[in-house]
Order: C-alpha cells, then structure tokens, then sequence
C-alpha cells in the first residue's frame, strides 16, 4: 500500500526547477556515517544489525525534518518492490540486493531519504532540482547535526568520519549532478569531457550511479575524493566543474542547432511521434527518445509537452513502476505495451 501511494505522489526533485533544469536535472548530496562501536553492516550480526536498524529509527522519529516520515523495512518487500526504490533513486543497487535488516526512510517529496544498513549504518540524502547542490548541502547539514546529537558517530579526529569502503573516509560526503549531455555524445566530445574529469578527482555514472549504464544521455557527474577537503571545497568544486560542463554542452548545442538545424528537427521530430503514436516500446528506446525531445524543448521547436514531464516518465516508465502500478509482475513484451500506452497518455494529456 505505501508503494502505491508513492506511484500517486509527485517527485519533489523531478520539478524543472532551480539553475539550468534543462541540462542540470538534479543534485543529490549523500553522507555515510557509522555508529561507534557497533561493526559494519556487512560484518555485523543480525542482533548487531537490529540493534543499529533501531537506533537510527528512534533518531529519526525525534527529528523534525523526518517526522512522521515512512520508515520502511525492506526485509518486508519483494523483489520488485526494492527494484521500485531503486528507481525512484531512493536506495542504492547494493541496498536493493543485500541481505539482512535493512531499511529505508523517506522524506517529504522525497528530497530526503535516510538507507540504513546498507555499505555503512546510515547513508543520509538530499536531493534538489536542478543545479543546486548547495540548497541540498545546507538541509543536509542540519539533519546531520541533528542526527549527531542523537547518534553515537564514528569518528577519528585524525582522519574524520569512519566508513566501510575507505574511498568515503573523511567527510563521507558523495555530491553528484544528474546531468542531459546529448549535443556532447552527438558530437562526440563526451570521451574527451570524461577523460578530463577523471584526471581532476570526478567521475561520470549512470543513472542510478555507480555500476550503472548511461542512457538516455544522462550522466551522474560526481566527487571521487572524500578525504582532504571539507565539505563545503567538495560542494564549491563540483559546482564550478558541472558549470563548466553545462557550457560545454551549451556549445555543443548551438553547433549542432547552426551546422546540422534540419537534422537535428528530424531527429526530435521522429523521437516524439514516436513517442506519441507507439503501441509498444521498451525502456532503452524511451529513453533514448525523450532524451531527443528534451533536445527539441531547449530549441524551442512547438513541442505539445514541457520538462516535467518528461522528468516524470523518466522515473514511472522504469520495470518496477509499471509492474507495481497493474499490482503484478509482468513480462518485458506486457510492460513495452503498457509504457507506450502511458506515454501516449502522458504526452497528450500534458499533465
């Protein structure tokens, strides 16, 4: 039942919001933290593993920001349910394929979500649309706070927060930018805007993060390092790279618009007809389509839709949701007829 409330809610960070939503999705900020005496989730015992899952329960319920909020048990949920988290990017793949006590809280609109025994004991997140990585920072800060004052952290004056994988060590804090780059892979700059990077400490994921494939032409554009720079350099460095990449693509986008204009129209125009008229469709090819008709958006060209839907059909059109939203589990040829069908209606309803 909590799963099928969450199909009727809107997405808080799939509003075209905040600086440059057409090209800068959205930025997510996650820290790791551990409780102090108490081993790592995958060493720990399942008493041990209770006995975290509880504590961070208790915190949580005694913070204002996740009052009320749904604290959920994912030793209760099947396969496909967790499959659904994982696409609404609530847990992470490992936390959707681990064993043992788990859980999960979810904030309002879910800006906000807190993985519990997952890699490490708590894995706190904040999400924002558009490239706004220090509105995400500052509410994550504070539930931070919060959560110290009622946790036991793990921490090493030395070295800083302790984690399970020694690449978070430090601050503990991953920032990433959900970012649409289709005049770079169309122009075949992307290799060289991912090489470049690589070499200054960030690192381009998929769509659910690390492990995942590109599609769609959205990239995950992250921090690498976690130990040496305070929060507020990882924030502030990873801001002025996405920004750069954004003028990248910027370019990109005019050169294409000047030296290509009648095929670049084509391209959009077949992917939304597409879009609107198709009888069955499968995810890779929604993907790729939408990422054509977001193009035709930032061009201007008379499209009948706007970015937040396709923000939307991004997240519903995924396995789990389609399964979760008929209450059954259904083979790839029944999905692509109903992802087509809610495409069509989507599209032509515009809401």
């Amino acid at each position: 039942m909590q799963l099928q409330n969450m199909l009727r809610q809107k997405i808080g960070w799939l509003e075209s919001k905040g600086k440059s939503p057409g090209i800068a999705i959205s930025s997510r900020v996650r820290l790791a933290r551990n409780l102090n005496r108490i081993p790592f989730p995958q060493k720990a015992s399942r008493r041990e593993q209770e006995e975290s899952f509880e504590k961070i329960k208790g915190a949580c319920e005694e913070i204002a920001y996740f009052k009320g909020a749904p604290i959920l048990n994912l030793q209760e949920f099947d396969r496909v349910d967790r499959q659904f988290l994982l696409e609404r990017h609530l847990i992470s793949y490992e936390h959707s394929r681990g064993d043992g006590v788990r859980g999960l809280v979810i904030g309002d609109r879910e800006l906000l979500s807190l993985m519990i025994n997952e890699e490490d004991h708590l894995r706190l997140q904040g999400i924002q649309s558009g490239l706004e990585l220090q509105q995400a920072w500052d509410i994550l800060k504070q539930i931070d706070e919060q959560m110290d004052k009622k946790l036991d952290y793990a921490f090493s004056p030395e070295i800083g927060y302790l984690t399970a994988c020694p690449t978070n060590t430090g601050t503990g804090m991953r920032a990433s930018v959900l970012m649409h780059l289709p005049a770079l892979v169309m122009n075949e700059e992307i290799n060289k805007v991912l090489q470049a990077l690589n070499k200054i400490g960030m690192v381009a994921r998929g769509l659910y993060g690390e492990g995942t494939k590109v599609m769609g032409d959205l990239f995950q554009i992250s921090n690498q390092v976690t130990l040496g720079p305070n929060e507020e350099g990882i924030i502030d460095n990873l801001e002025r790279v996405v920004k750069q990449v954004i003028d990248y693509e910027i370019k990109g986008r005019k050169t294409l618009f000047k030296e290509s204009k009648e095929k670049v129209m084509d391209v959009v125009y077949r992917a939304y007809g597409v879009l609107v008229n198709a009888r069955q469709i499968s995810f890779a090819e929604t993907m790729e389509f939408l990422s054509k008709v977001r193009l035709g958006i930032y061009f201007d060209l008379g499209l009948d839709t706007k970015l937040d839907i396709l923000n939307e059909l991004t997240i519903l059109t995924q396995p789990a949701h389609l399964q979760e939203s008929v209450g059954k589990e259904l083979v790839p040829s029944k999905r692509d007829f109903i992802r087509a069908e809610m495409i069509r209606e989507k599209l032509k309803s515009g809401k």
